[in-house]
């Protein structure tokens, strides 16, 4: 669940979720979903920005976010760093702002001081994980999640890997 549209740390996490291959969720039974907290008006430009090509939905009221008690405002930041956010803090704002300054519909595409979060929900409704974002910048690794799901991990880094035969 995403903290909102704009947010350069929800922006540069989705675009990891992007290269978890479609195949790997299907081979596992295994659905990925983000939930967003704005306008279902900024799906198709997010998914564009993103290339994101999963399943999105929004909860404009932010109800999902209230019954799993995620957080509104920043708390502890201490020693708590997304391995999938490659701005700094300055850089990703500008460009946040910039994008909410030159989008179709000046707004901020949600509750900037709502926090996110990620759940394995199901089979049926038994949640099987659930991680409330503390700030930000508070993202559980989206491996550790493919894991937990029993879905192959992904290299998300642009080095080469080396295989050692």
């Amino acid at each position: 669940m995403l903290q909102n549209f704009l947010c350069y740390t929800c922006k540069e996490y989705v675009e990891d979720l992007a290269k978890v291959p479609k195949a790997f969720l299907q081979e596992s039974n295994v659905r990925l979903i983000v939930i967003g907290q704005s306008s279902y008006h900024h799906i198709k430009s997010f998914c564009s920005l993103t290339g994101y090509t999963h399943e999105m939905y929004v909860d404009p009221q932010r109800e999902i976010y209230k019954i799993l008690g995620m957080k509104r405002g920043e708390g502890n930041k201490a020693s708590v760093w997304s391995p999938h956010v490659k701005s700094n803090t300055l850089l990703g704002s500008i460009r946040s702002i910039w994008r909410a300054m030159t989008g179709p519909a000046f707004d901020f595409q949600g509750d900037p001081a709502q926090q996110g979060g990620a759940l394995i929900l199901g089979p049926g409704n038994e949640v099987h994980f659930l991680h409330l974002d503390k700030n930000r910048l508070d993202h559980v690794p989206i491996n550790t999640i493919l894991q937990l799901a029993g879905v192959k991990t992904v290299n998300f880094s642009n080095q080469p890997q080396i295989i050692d035969i």
